[in-house]
């Protein structure tokens, strides 16, 4: 049987102001399979980013359970939290957040810092997944030296250097045109193909298009989860 490599049982999220709880997510179960690629939508307020956000460990459940990977996240503190984090998930998100000081390969190698990788096996690890996104050319380029789709494709670099079990995206195409969106949801496609897992959270229909399976959110619950029947696919050139 395929693994889930997300478990999600009756999540709950609220936010209190002062003493009044105000619920985001409304108790979320759901399962996301290993190499599943899977689009997670839903209008302002439906909860997606709040879902995102505990899904990437960065933040924890009012209640309910969360397995990521065979680990029960939903009880760790922060300090295990973040050590999970950086051993199982590879962030893309819409700004990039690449450090404009450092090179391209530079920018790569940082999750390996903190894995305490020497140097030298950084800087070859950089280099093979800057290959994989097609930017083997422009590693000693810094962000102000590359176009907006390029800085993305080194934040999906970055995300998969450490080889980690789960990809998340946050509106990974949100800052570029159509022709470079569909360049980078290329490179998303690969990923999966090549045995990741893929969770992409977007409220852009062509871009939703792309993923396997489809979860739209609504006032904090999931209204319809749905497998794509013909999902885009973009053709080898």
């Amino acid at each position: 049987m395929n693994q889930a490599i997300i478990h999600l049982e009756s999540i709950e999220k609220s936010y209190y102001m002062g003493k009044q709880a105000i619920p985001v997510l409304k108790g979320i179960t759901l399962d996301i399979l290993k190499n599943e690629y899977v689009a997670l939508m839903g209008p302002s307020g439906s909860g997606k980013s709040t879902l995102m956000n505990i899904l990437g460990c960065l933040d924890s459940p009012t209640a309910g359970k969360y397995i990521l990977n065979g680990q029960d996240v939903s009880e760790m503190e922060d300090d295990e939290l973040a050590t999970v984090r950086n051993q199982e998930i590879g962030f893309v998100f819409q700004q990039f957040n690449l450090l404009p000081r450092l090179t391209a390969a530079e920018n790569v190698a940082l999750p390996l810092v903190y894995a305490g990788i020497t140097k030298k096996l950084r800087t070859e690890m950089a280099l093979e997944v800057l290959d994989k996104v097609g930017l083997a050319d422009r590693s000693h380029h810094r962000p102000n030296e590359m176009s907006g789709g390029q800085c993305q494709r080194v934040a999906i670099a970055r995300a998969l250097v450490n080889s980690p079990s789960l990809i998340l995206a946050d509106e990974p195409t949100g800052n570029l045109d159509s022709k470079t969106s569909i360049e980078i949801m290329d490179i998303f496609g690969k990923i999966q193909t090549s045995g990741n897992t893929v969770v992409l959270v977007t409220h852009e229909e062509d871009i939703a298009n792309h993923a396997h399976r489809v979860v739209r959110l609504r006032d904090g619950v999931i209204e319809t989860d749905k497998r794509n029947l013909h999902p885009t696919t973009i053709m080898a050139h």
